[in-house]
């Protein structure tokens, strides 16, 4: 055989070796990932996919730390501390560094849900947001707080709430000067002083200035309570209301008041408590005149003027406008003194019936 009946012969052989491997189509994902099972169309992609799943993140941020897989990664990520964000939402005019971030938002406004949670119905515009939101319905939490212990599903989560403990508060309001750990906190914050409240209850008629607060809100029209404490059997609306209520059993009390030393379990708490201090009183009773620091204690006031009172006790009959005051008050029946005099052993039901008792000892007439 001659060298060129040898050349033609060898292309012949290779076109029947190409003929014999399987032919694929433009775009068709021919790859896929051991691990996740993800198809690629390239097997450079799955290569770079797959140091996802190594954990090696060989590309970090000068500025904050984080790291990356992928340099394109670390690049997208670099344009949020720029500031620039040049893809901006013709219906609402919020801004984004990336044109994924807009596309994103703008299903928001489309109202489109088309991925819904099979455990209780809620619906999402994307599908990680759904993937996101299953995790509750797991309660499996696997990232916790070294300063407090608070668990959390999402790894992004726990990095918001360490800001907490850091008290760094880099976004300020400049309307009233309040402090926010996130830009979203302040955003939120600044409806307020808009005063623009959009989204109104057909129940009672409250106005919200968001939509999640307006369904959070519902949620007491419904009389719905899936969320128990294990502890003591209280119910509530919403799993928020069930974290800040297992904080009382646990006993800590971080937030203490420089002036009087009283502590809370919320930072809230002492917010509201500050107000006695400072003496302001900015809610009127059109009424009769008193005066509150809080417009909730103005709310309850107002059930006295109403003369309803819709909690009854089961042993006298007597009736109270608060469901808080009849409690009180059937301690009386249950003859249990928990609060007892160090002077001379007398017991009561309550502790403000104590401190005045004690008034008498210190010789101060109440």
């Amino acid at each position: 055989m001659t060298s060129t009946q040898k050349d033609q012969h060898g292309a012949r052989s290779q076109c029947s070796q190409e003929a014999d491997k399987p032919h694929r189509r433009k775009g068709e994902k021919t790859y896929s990932c051991d691990e996740c099972g993800k198809d690629f169309t390239r097997g450079g992609d799955v290569k770079r996919h797959q140091l996802i799943h190594s954990g090696v993140k060989l590309y970090t941020c000068d500025l904050c730390g984080k790291s990356f897989t992928e340099s394109g990664g670390l690049k997208k990520h670099q344009l949020i501390h720029s500031g620039v964000k040049p893809y901006s939402c013709e219906l609402c005019g919020k801004s984004f560094t990336q044109a994924v971030g807009l596309q994103r938002h703008r299903l928001i406004h489309s109202r489109f849900k088309p991925y819904s949670c099979d455990e209780c119905g809620k619906s999402f515009t994307q599908a990680v947001s759904l993937q996101r939101h299953r995790l509750i319905h797991s309660r499996f939490k696997p990232y916790s707080c070294d300063e407090c212990g608070k668990s959390f599903t999402q790894a992004v989560s726990l990095q918001r709430h360490r800001l907490i403990h850091s008290r760094f508060k880099p976004y300020s309001c400049d309307e009233c000067g309040k402090s926010f750990t996130r830009t979203g906190h302040l955003k939120t914050h600044q409806l307020i002083h808009s005063g623009v409240k959009p989204y109104s209850c057909d129940e009672c008629g409250k106005y919200f200035t968001r939509g999640g607060d307006l369904k959070r809100h519902q949620l007491i029209h419904s009389g719905v309570k899936p969320y128990k404490c294990e502890l003591c059997g209280k119910s509530f609306t919403l799993t928020l209301g069930l974290q800040r209520h297992r904080l009382i059993h646990s006993g800590v009390k971080p937030y203490s008041c420089e002036l009087c030393g009283k502590s809370f379990t919320l930072a809230g708490g002492l917010k509201k408590h500050q107000l006695i201090h400072s003496g302001v009183k900015p809610y009127t009773c059109e009424l009769c005149g008193k005066s509150f620091t809080q417009a909730v204690s103005l709310q309850r006031h107002r059930l006295i003027h109403s003369r309803f009172k819709p909690y009854s006790c089961d042993e006298c009959g007597k009736s109270f406008a608060q469901a808080g005051h009849l409690k009180k008050h059937q301690l009386i029946h249950s003859r249990f003194k928990p609060y007892s005099c160090d002077e001379c052993g007398k017991s009561f039901t309550r502790t403000g019936h104590l401190k005045t008792h004690q008034l008498i000892h210190s010789g101060v007439k109440p």
